[in-house]
């Protein structure tokens, strides 16, 4: 039978419209953007474009988007770049994570501590639920940034960020959110929910690998962590890939146009996974259910078997293709950091992600709920 893939959170395939806007900037527009001549003007007017388009799409000016390559680079940029530009002011700033981000966050954030940033690191209840006092304390420990992840990339749960923005503007805090898996997934205006500084990459909303965006509010201090030349406003040096560029604005823009409709599509998909998991399995955990949850992911916990590896390899060796968490850390056989951090470092059931997108389909979802009730009967057994 043919293969199943349910693992949209972890990467997708570049879609049709992308590869085509994307071939017609690789043929005719292969100048550098920084020359000044007309293959050059050519590539740069090409690359505005697709700024605008980004910024258009987000709520944000083209001047806030930076081209940047991939996810883990604009994490990086955003906490590092920050903290970096207020060492070099004298200052001694803070860090505040949730305890349930990305590897590049948490990275990132340990990175920072290095150089000198105090960093506390914010529990995350099963239900969404932020540890608001422990916020509190650190963002009135100024200079201070908090980086809160709008979308859980394990979970799908929603985290409290327009609450989180509320409290650091009190606070005269800033504010980062990692955005890879909330962009064409759920709402997200950087006028509504006034994040300073927004992550996201285009392998997530069949864009091409290797391409991502930082938002950056005008007015937010950050220091370049690459040097050369004045690219993306001397943050990012470096020549820029057009195509790459004009691929992710194409992704986005798609992606933001159709959020609606999938949206609604995709949650019907989670909810019958769901219910025929439950229906047939005994054990079984929906993490995060009390969350407001993206549609696009659903994580589940099963009683009686430790080894997620396991399950996801056998599950593979079925046809139906998933992840036991992040991608990052899919091979790990023990428990992801977010499963520890929300239900106990104890925690001893397997955790498989499956995740939807637009291959996704009924049919689909029946065979991985069959596929995944015999597996998981069987490895009970041994």
């Amino acid at each position: 039978m043919e293969p199943i893939y349910l693992d949209f959170a972890a990467t997708t395939p570049v879609r049709e419209e992308v590869r085509a806007a994307m071939a017609s900037c690789l043929a005719d527009t292969f100048g550098n953007p920084s020359s000044i001549h007309r293959w050059g003007r050519v590539a740069d007017d090409a690359l505005e474009e697709a700024r605008a388009e980004l910024a258009s799409a987000l709520g944000a000016r083209p001047r806030e988007i930076l081209f940047v390559r991939g996810g883990t680079e604009s994490d990086n940029l955003a906490l590092l770049g920050w903290c970096r530009a207020q060492l070099d002011l004298g200052h001694a700033p803070t860090l505040a994570v949730s305890a349930v981000e990305h590897p590049a966050v948490l990275g990132a954030a340990k990175g920072a501590e290095r150089e000198g940033a105090r960093v506390t690191t914010l529990a995350v209840s099963p239900a969404g639920a932020l540890d608001v006092e422990a916020a509190d304390r650190a963002l009135a420990n100024g200079p201070a940034l908090a980086s809160i992840m709008w979308v859980n990339n394990e979970t799908g749960m929603l985290l409290p960020l327009p609450e989180l923005v509320e409290l650091a503007a009190r606070r005269s805090a800033l504010v980062h959110t990692d955005a890879a898996q909330a962009v064409g997934k759920v709402p997200v205006d950087v006028r509504d929910v006034a994040v300073d500084l927004l992550s996201a990459t285009g392998h997530k909303i069949y864009g091409p690998k290797g391409t991502g965006l930082l938002f950056v509010r005008e007015g937010t201090p950050l220091a370049p962590l690459l040097h050369g030349g004045g690219q993306e406003r001397g943050l990012r040096p470096g020549t820029e890939d057009v195509s790459g560029a004009v691929g992710l604005a194409t992704a986005l823009r798609l992606a933001v146009e159709e959020q609606r409709a999938e949206a609604e599509r995709l949650t019907v998909l989670r909810d019958r996974l769901a219910a025929l998991l439950r229906g047939s399995i005994e054990g079984v955990r929906i993490n995060a259910v009390e969350a407001t949850r993206a549609p696009h992911v659903l994580s589940v916990g099963f009683l009686g078997i430790e080894d997620g590896s396991a399950l996801v390899m056998a599950l593979d060796i079925d046809g139906v293709a998933v992840s036991g968490g992040s991608a990052c850390s899919s091979g790990a056989s023990q428990s992801s950091h977010v499963i520890r951090a929300l239900y106990g470092p104890d925690d001893r059931r397997a955790t498989v992600r499956f995740s939807f997108g637009r291959g996704s389909d009924a049919a689909g979802v029946e065979r991985a709920a069959r596929a995944t009730a015999d597996i998981v009967g069987k490895m009970r057994e041994a």
